[in-house]
This record gives C-alpha cells, structure tokens and sequence, in this order.
C-alpha cells in the first residue's frame, strides 16, 4: 500500500525524493528522535507521555492523525474445516485456552503492530499463549498458515484483500479468510474484512492507520502527508481495500436484477 502512495508521489514530483525503512511500529516510534526521520505511519497516535516526551526530546510537537481504517484478517488453512469464530474464540486463540488445537501465527511476538492491536484491543493487557508464533513477515505468516492445516494466522487486510492484485489472488489459492462474529449486528451475523462492513464497523477487528509528522516546516513529509490526506492518495487507500478517513465515500445498498 505504502509503496503505491511513494511510487504515484514521485511520478507526480520526480525532484523529490523519500527513503521509506519498513519495520516494527515500536521501531518506528523511537525513529521519531532522530533527525532524519520526518514521518511514521502506524496504527495509533501519540500518548500523552509521549508528546511530553518528544516535546522535550526534539522540542516540537508532532502531528499526527487518521489516515485511512485498516482490519486484520484471520486467515486458515484451505483444509480447515474451521472458518467461522466467535471472538470468544479468537480471544481463547491467542491466549492459548482454546480446545482447538490450532496454533497461531503473527508478523512477529513483540513491537509489530498487530501484536501490539492484538495485546491491546483483543486481551487488553493479557499475555499472549505460548501457541502463539512467529513469522518474520506478513507473507511468511501465509506461508506458514498454507502448510499447516492447524494453523491460523493474524494478518493486515492490505495483503489480500485487493481482488485485481496477481499476487494477492496467488494468496488467496493458498489459505482462507475467515468470517468473525458481528458485534453490533441484530441476530447472529459474521463478517469478512470487506470494505463495506469496515466501513459500518461490522467487523469486529478494525485498527486506523496513524500518520505522525515531525515536520513544522513545509519538507518532503509535509508534502507527502498532503498526497495522502487529498484526493490522490485516499484514492490509492481504497484501492487498497482499506476505507478512506480523509474524503467521503458512501455505501449504497443495491439490487442486482
């Protein structure tokens, strides 16, 4: 997704130039120190510890604000006859009380973001079960989960959810996404990480996505951050299969006849 928004940027302004470092979101907070870095995006803003601190460490106040809304997918084997959870069940999952025998897999077990959404949001504030593994990336935890037919797997919904994406459809042949209970739905509904039900908040694992800038004067980040907030970038977030936070778009109910 990131990579989209950085190639359409420098089509659009070939004079600028911006070096992109992927890495875990705790990583990325405490780049935030260091002059070179001018912006992170992550799935959270700012504590009010730490605009303290940065205030004193870097003496200014970075801005930061929502983006775009992101979901994690679970993911299963293609041979799992189990594709439906409760979130009783993904929280017994990740603790490790399940009576399934299943093992789970996530892009790492400490600073990712979707640790960090999962010990947060999910256990909220529990450890997670020693069933819990790692993987070094996010395709390695579709790797894993497509060869382990006990295996579910925790991933951000930008990695296979875009239909049209050769690469993600190759995904897609290779594992399941699961459908999670519905929360604020009437009777007893479940719902993949479509666009729609991130939309409605039907789906119960939504997480933001954060820009932070460290910029209080008009630089590269600055500039990007204004690609991402208008019409150009947003558009790319949908593409993407996340929803936009920065422009209006409306789900319309429809009959096909």
């Amino acid at each position: 997704m990131i990579d989209s928004e950085i190639q359409v940027f420098a089509s659009s302004f070939p004079d600028a130039k911006i070096d992109v470092h992927y890495k875990p979101e705790a990583e990325c907070f405490r780049d935030l120190t260091r002059d070179s870095t001018r912006m992170i995006i992550v799935t959270r803003g700012l504590s009010v510890e730490e605009e303290n601190f940065y205030k004193d460490s870097v003496h200014f106040e970075p801005l930061y604000g929502i983006l775009a809304y992101d979901a994690i997918a679970v993911i299963v084997n293609n041979a799992s006859p189990d594709t439906i959870f409760t979130m009783d069940d993904i929280r017994s999952l990740l603790e490790g009380t399940s009576r399934k025998p299943m093992s789970v897999v996530m892009d790492g077990v400490s600073e990712t973001s979707t640790v960090r959404f999962a010990l947060d949001s999910i256990l909220i504030g529990k450890p997670l079960g020693h069933n819990v593994m790692a993987a070094r990336s996010s395709e390695g935890v579709i790797d894993y989960v497509s060869e382990h037919p006990q295996a579910v797997g925790f991933i951000g919904v930008s990695w296979i959810g875009n239909q049209d994406d050769p690469r993600q459809l190759s995904f897609m042949h290779r594992v399941k996404i699961a459908a999670l209970q519905c929360l604020t739905c009437l009777g007893e509904t479940y719902t993949r990480p479509y666009q729609a039900d991130i939309a409605l908040h039907r789906y119960p694992l939504i997480r933001s996505v954060y820009f932070v800038l460290k910029e209080n004067w008009d630089g590269i980040g600055s500039n990007f951050l204004n690609f991402l907030q208008f019409e150009r970038g947003q558009l790319i977030f949908r593409r993407a299969f996340l929803v936009p936070a920065r422009m209006s778009f409306y789900v319309r109910d429809m009959q096909i006849h």
